[in-house]
Order: C-alpha cells, then sequence, then structure tokens
C-alpha cells in the first residue's frame, strides 16, 4: 500500500494539514501559535476544515449537538451523509436521541468494575513483552513497536474473542483509517475492515462464546436484536479506538520519562505518585482529536463555519491552554487539581476511558517496575503518527538500568 504524496503546508492557519508528517512532529508548537495568533484556523483541504485550538471553543463544540453533527469523526475527502443518528459506528458516530441508547448498551462492559477483571491479564501482558525485550540482551529497544503497541491490541482482541496474532492486520486498518485517511490505498475487498468484521461476526453466531462480540449478538434496542451494521460499526470503534489511543499515549509517556530523569526517580521512589502521573500524562499528551461535522451554519472564536463544514476538537490543544490550566506548558507529574480532556466533552466523553486508565497505569507501573532506568537513543529516530491520533511510532530507547543488574 502506498501513501497519498502530502503537499507541504504553506501557514497552518490557512491551509493546516492534521495528516501532514510535519504537523505529527512538532503538533504542540502549532497549537501554541495558533492559539495566540489565529485561534480558530481553517484549511481548505479535505473539502473544507475548522481547527480550534482553546479549550473555550472546543468545549463549547464539544457540548453543543445542535450545531455539531457527529455523523462524521474522523476528517476525510470522503464526508458521510444521511447517516445521522446512528451513524456507522455507533456510539461515537450517533446523535440524539439514537446515541444515549446506543450508549447504554456498552457502559456495563466498560465500568470500573469490569475493568478489575482486566488488570491481572493486561499485567502478564505486559511481563511477557518486557521478557521478550530483556532476552534479546540489546541495550536499544524500541519501546512502542516492541511495547505499548502490542498492549491494547492483545487486551482489547482478548475482550473481543479475536485472535491476537492479528495484530499487524488491526495496525494496517489503524493506519489506513486514522493515520492517512483518502491515502492511495488499493484494496481488495478482502483486506478491508468490513470484511474482516463479517467474518468473525459469522463465527460469533456459529460458535458462540463469552466475550464483546458475543454481548453485542444478545443485546437488544427497544426490544429489538441490534442490526448486523451497528453491531459491525461498534465492534469497528471498539477495535480501532481500543488500540489505537492507547497505545499512542503508553508511547509518549514513555518518551518523556526517556528524556527526563527526575520523573523516573520520583515515580521509582514513590509508586502512590502513579495515578497522578497518569493524569499528567494524558492532559500533556492527549491523543485524540474528535471530528465533527457543520449540521446548522453557526459561529464559533468570531469565524463563521457553513453547514456541512468540517471541524476538528485537538482536545491535546485544549489541554494545554493556559487560560484554563496553570503552568499549562509544563509537565507536572504530582498535579492535584486536572480536570483534563484528554477523554472529550459533552455527551460523547470516551466510553473506555476506564480501560485506557488501567492499561497506560499498568504498562507504566510494569515498565518502570523492571526497566527503571533509560533513555532515549536516537531523538532524530522518533516518529510521530499522523492523523488524529497523536502518539509514538518508533521509539529506541537506551535500557540504562534493568531488573537483572539489580
Amino acid at each position: 500500500m502506498q501513501d497519498t504524496e502530502k503537499p507541504p503546508v504553506a501557514d497552518w492557519a490557512t491551509d493546516f494539514d492534521h495528516t501532514h508528517p510535519d504537523y505529527a512532529a512538532r503538533a504542540p508548537e502549532i497549537w501554541d501559535e495558533l492559539r495566540d495568533t489565529c485561534p480558530v484556523a481553517h484549511t481548505e483541504r479535505f473539502g473544507g476544515a475548522w481547527l480550534p485550538t482553546r479549550y473555550e471553543d472546543v468545549a463549547a463544540i464539544a457540548n453543543d449537538c445542535e450545531h455539531f453533527s457527529s455523523e462524521g469523526v474522523i476528517v476525510n475527502f470522503w464526508k458521510p451523509e444521511g447517516l445521522a443518528p446512528t451513524g456507522y459506528a455507533p456510539p461515537i458516530t450517533a446523535d440524539p436521541p439514537f446515541h444515549a441508547i446506543s450508549r447504554r448498551i456498552l457502559l456495563p462492559a466498560f465500568s470500573p468494575k469490569a475493568m478489575e477483571k482486566w488488570e491481572p491479564a493486561t499485567r502478564a501482558v505486559c511481563n511477557e513483552l518486557i521478557d521478550e525485550i530483556l532476552a534479546t540482551g540489546a541495550d536499544v529497544v524500541d519501546a512502542a513497536e516492541q511495547y505499548a503497541q502490542h498492549i491494547p491490541v492483545r487486551v482489547i482482541a482478548e475482550m473481543l474473542g479475536l485472535p491476537a496474532g492479528d495484530g499487524d492486520i488491526f495496525r494496517g486498518f489503524i493506519h489506513r483509517i486514522l493515520e492517512n485517511p483518502g491515502g492511495d490505498f488499493a484494496l481488495n475487498y478482502e483486506d478491508t475492515l468490513d470484511y474482516y468484521l463479517d467474518k468473525v461476526i459469522q463465527d460469533h453466531k456459529q460458535n458462540p462464546r463469552d466475550d464483546l462480540i458475543g454481548f453485542l449478538l444478545n443485546a437488544e434496542m427497544e426490544g429489538q436484536p441490534l442490526t448486523e451494521p451497528h453491531i459491525r460499526g461498534t465492534v469497528a470503534l471498539l477495535l480501532i479506538a481500543g488500540i489505537d489511543t492507547t497505545w499512542s499515549a503508553i508511547g509518549a509517556s514513555l518518551w518523556h520519562l526517556s528524556q527526563t530523569p527526575s520523573d523516573r526517580k520520583r515515580l521509582v521512589d514513590d509508586r502512590s505518585l502513579f495515578p497522578f502521573a497518569v493524569e499528567e500524562f494524558l492532559r500533556f499528551y492527549a491523543p485524540v482529536t474528535m471530528a465533527r461535522i457543520v449540521a446548522e451554519e453557526t459561529e464559533v472564536g468570531g469565524q463563521k463555519l457553513g453547514k456541512r463544514d468540517w471541524v476538528l476538537l485537538p482536545f491535546p490543544s485544549a489541554n494545554r491552554d493556559p487560560e484554563y490550566f496553570e503552568r499549562a506548558d509544563e509537565f507536572v507529574i504530582d498535579r492535584e487539581r486536572n480536570r483534563h480532556v484528554a477523554f472529550g466533552l459533552g455527551i460523547h466523553r470516551c466510553l473506555g476511558s476506564n480501560l485506557a486508565r488501567m492499561e497506560l497505569q499498568v504498562a507504566l507501573e510494569e515498565w518502570m517496575k523492571r526497566i527503571p532506568e533509560f533513555e532515549l537513543a536516537d531523538g532524530d529516530g522518533v516518529r510521530w503518527s499522523t492523523g488524529q491520533v497523536r502518539g509514538p511510532r518508533t521509539l529506541p530507547v537506551r535500557i540504562l538500568q534493568n531488573e537483572a543488574a539489580n
């Protein structure tokens, strides 16, 4: 498969492209620049899109279901139309009143209590991966490719009842759908996400089991079984969103720790800091930018947004707004008041936040327990993902101390 060539960006205020490698490499700087000079940027790319960068504007849009539809949540050259209020991946693409009904079905499966049973399995996955890393005897390893990317893949695959060995297939879907939407991919139907999910859903029908897909097959909405498109869309959401967001958060956190010895030492010396650190990692390195389609012409930050325009909601930029957060541009590992919006705002606040928090904390705890000292081996070797989920895709770190040396 081959990605579409990205033309250079002339001006981030009037020609931004969130799928451009330059944006991926320096997004926080771009948000800061725009927040000060052009808080609601615009581009003609993707058929026209807007990028608000202030907390106030992002929050206003996220909480306004009248003027902004979730019918489309991934900016692309193809724009969904006529799919509301259900959308193609409910509940994230659903509008009221369908949204509340479709979300309610999933709430029990992602409650804090439900996540407790997945913590031991997550710790086991993390330790298996660290075993593999240390067994190589290598001083320099890729913390993204050899660790971060595998953890949510194995956990969500087990939750859904999918083969953990299909990780490369899942990552291919993520690349095409989230990192390079609209890319020039020559695909056979057999290589698409729809084909893959149709196969696994049919297999679950023929061989029922107790997992999330089985749960959806047995669920009802207003007394009726869920439709196959509804089930397929929801499984697609859980698979794609459940992997990329957490993978990115784990990788970004390790990237930070690889360059901040003082924070590494504090986590090693005081494990009670982990819950605070996790929230600050989520604030400072929030991975997710969502999108909306303007349902009715409106105004945001002094700009008139036309009906059917795309609007991006960069929650990471909102999390760094100095008008809302003290010391917004600093990573404060023990920050106590931390009402970040890494998981979004409004009715679409992330359903899987409990799972993501658990995976992130467990991944960092196990890594720091067994590899307490490490450093960035090659800053130029770090590659950040493009698109609406940002995290390091390659992260070369040098192991300075591990459990075997203790």
